[in-house]
């Protein structure tokens, strides 16, 4: 069977594929541009998801993992303005900018550029790889420091309020973070109906600072229990698999957080707790849910099989949901499979907090509806719509971006790359950045 190609010749075949190759690299680099500034304006959180990540998994259908990814390449990119302009103009593709905005910085984003313009996407990994296993007695000195400098103080100000200040290594400075953020969401929304000019809505800061006292609240009412024993507080940590064996360095970073050493990350795999899912035929988990008070443990299951998760559009949560009543049992609802919808606890605050409103259809699917009248369903959403090439080709044009055939072809000619020469080479950059800025930081 031909294919719609099969007149096209050979030679034309490879300039039509590289030349939309460098298409899809601007393209890439403007989609990543956009959902930055998306972001950074926080409009994600109209649509009553959690992050910009859980938004690109609903609307782009993205896994949430590559939304994640996307996201933080994206944001640093910004901070990388060759490598952003290489990828604007076509000549360099995603997978190699991914690899180098995991260590590239000001002081090694053009050398490792030149490496990627010349090299192939498997021989920068590789730089990478070994360029991190390099810092890797630097990352753990630097752990080690953190740990010598850790402190707490505080001292109470003119007005009575007590001020802390603390330094935490990064570690524990996450752990810290999780729990004030859960915390914090134990906290009841801020009225804004009932805010006035002398009274402004509660702030951000103002709602971590009753965080953390509520924290220290519940410590004291837990009859000051030790804390050395139970389970510890979850703490995400990005690390490539083969990033656990001693004899590899790879990906090792806090979930919204800095890298940490290889070794680190080895030590807390070491302490972390096993979750254990027991899983039916079907592969659908039988042992995960929240016990509560009104939904039977037969109706309960039911509710799991049927919604595996947060129904709510966009939501991956799947473990740790609610069972929500859509008509509320006190106004004559039932408790029944029908007026029932899982929901994880953020969007299930969403609901009792008037801020969306939720309706079943006649086919059994979930309406959710925000208060300025849009709505949106908890379908998966349908397959994207096909791309038109050559209204990509004008609108590159039109923005003076010229792409030949000959764009994004990778300059290897087969020439062997020495990683370990390119290692010194990045290492002297990475090491006179630091002592200038150590000079500079002396003479201030």
């Amino acid at each position: 069977m031909e294919g719609p190609n099969s007149s096209v010749s050979t030679p034309d075949l490879i300039d039509q594929i590289t030349e939309l190759a460098g298409h899809l690299n601007a393209a890439q680099a403007r989609w990543l541009a956009l959902i930055a500034e998306f972001d950074r304006r926080e409009a994600w959180a109209e649509w009553g998801v959690k992050s910009c990540a859980h938004w690109l998994n609903w609307k782009c259908g993205l896994d949430l993992g590559a939304a994640r990814e996307k996201l933080r390449v994206a944001h640093a990119l910004e901070q990388l303005p060759r490598i952003a302009a290489a990828m604007e103009n076509g000549s360099l593709s995603y997978s190699k900018a991914r690899a180098m905005t995991r260590v590239a910085d000001t002081a090694t984003e053009e050398y490792f550029l030149n490496v990627a313009l010349h090299g192939t996407a498997h021989q920068v990994e590789k730089l990478v790889r070994v360029f991190r296993r390099a810092k890797e007695s630097q990352e753990l000195s630097r752990e080690a420091q953190q740990q010598a400098n850790r402190s707490l103080s505080w001292f109470h100000d003119e007005d009575g309020s007590l001020v802390i200040k603390a330094r935490l290594p990064a570690e524990a400075g996450a752990v810290f973070l999780r729990a004030l953020e859960a915390a914090a969401n134990e906290l009841p929304p801020p009225d804004v109906s009932a805010a006035t000019s002398l009274e402004p809505v509660q702030s951000r800061t103002a709602r971590r600072a009753d965080a953390l006292a509520l924290m220290a609240e519940g410590f004291l009412a837990n009859d000051q229990q030790p804390l050395s024993g139970g389970d510890r507080q979850q703490i995400v940590v990005h690390v490539d698999a083969q990033t656990l064996k001693h004899d590899h360095a790879g990906r090792c970073e806090l979930e919204d957080g800095p890298g940490i050493a290889a070794e680190t990350a080895r030590r807390l795999a070491c302490d972390a707790s096993l979750v254990v899912l027991i899983e039916n035929e079907q592969g659908e988990p039988l042992n995960i849910g929240r016990k509560t008070r009104t939904i039977p443990p037969a109706l309960r299951r039911a509710l799991k099989s049927r919604d595996h998760g947060c129904r709510f559009p966009g939501c991956t949560h799947a473990r740790f949901v609610d069972g929500h009543h859509v008509q509320h049992w006190a106004q004559g609802g039932e408790t029944s499979l029908s007026n029932l919808v899982s929901l994880c606890r953020f969007h299930h605050r969403l609901l009792h907090e008037g801020r969306v409103v939720v309706q079943v259809l006649d086919d059994g699917a979930f309406r959710f509806v925000r208060p300025d009248g849009q709505s949106f369903d908890s379908r998966v959403p349908g397959a994207p719509r096909q791309v038109d090439w050559m209204q990509l080709v004008a609108a590159h044009q039109a923005r003076q971006i010229r792409i030949t055939p000959r764009t994004a072809i990778t300059r290897w000619q087969g020439e062997r790359l020495d990683y370990e020469l390119a290692v010194d080479g990045l290492l002297q950059r990475a090491t006179c950045t630091e002592n200038a800025f150590a000079e500079t930081s002396r003479g201030s």
